[in-house]
């Protein structure tokens, strides 16, 4: 038993105060949020390589930020507690103040417009054609030509609207269309040719 205390103190009791619990993830949480916005929004959604492997890093490095000199059980749940606890009271917030949202997370950003590539807004964000490309073929979409709108949202997701009909859906109608009017056009000549050849008949 004199053995175990040690075992159980290390376990249950936390090796720094209350309040420097609390204090050490709602500064971490400030930080990462500040500097997850600096870093712009593919660190939210349009993540390559390299993205991945900074998100993995960062996490790594806030880590003995979060917890301190301490490794006991009852530390890191009143950490992740604060975490958990402080990011429900700031969403609550800012659900009831969407101005002050709307200015910490900024707008929606237009990528294609009418099956048109916006350059500019491609490059102030860092997104590639490529890395455009494979987010529009995640969402069913095969071209660019066949967007009506490709949104950059603010979570860092992108949402593709494809046109209706598509380019090619419509030249395939407006072909069937033609060959529809061919087809009838064609009826009618020899519907007209099968009337003049039996009157020819009866004439004789």
């Amino acid at each position: 038993m004199d053995a175990l205390g040690p075992f159980l103190r290390d376990l249950f009791v936390p090796g720094t105060s209350l309040a420097e619990k609390i204090v050490r993830p709602v500064a971490v949480y400030i930080f990462l949020v500040i500097i997850l916005r600096v870093g712009g929004r593919r660190e939210l959604g349009q993540m390559n390589a390299f993205d991945l492997v900074v998100l993995l890093t960062l996490s790594n490095a806030v880590q003995n930020a979060i917890i301190g000199d301490d490794n006991s059980l009852i530390g890191g749940f009143i950490g992740g507690g604060t975490l958990v606890i402080l990011n429900l009271v700031v969403v609550r917030f800012l659900y009831r103040h969407p101005k002050l949202e709307s200015q910490i997370e900024g707008q929606p950003i237009t990528l294609v417009k009418d099956g048109r590539l916006l350059q500019a807004n491609l490059a102030h964000e860092l997104i590639t054609t490529d890395e455009l490309m494979a987010a529009i073929h995640r969402q069913g979409v095969t071209r660019i030509d066949d967007c009506a709108e490709v949104i950059l949202e603010t979570s860092g997701t992108v949402s593709v609207i494809p046109r209706s009909p598509t380019p090619m859906e419509g030249t395939l109608s407006d072909i069937a269309a033609r060959l529809e009017r061919l087809e009838t056009a064609l009826e009618t000549i020899a519907r007209s040719n099968s009337a003049t050849v039996s009157d020819r008949g009866t004439a004789s």
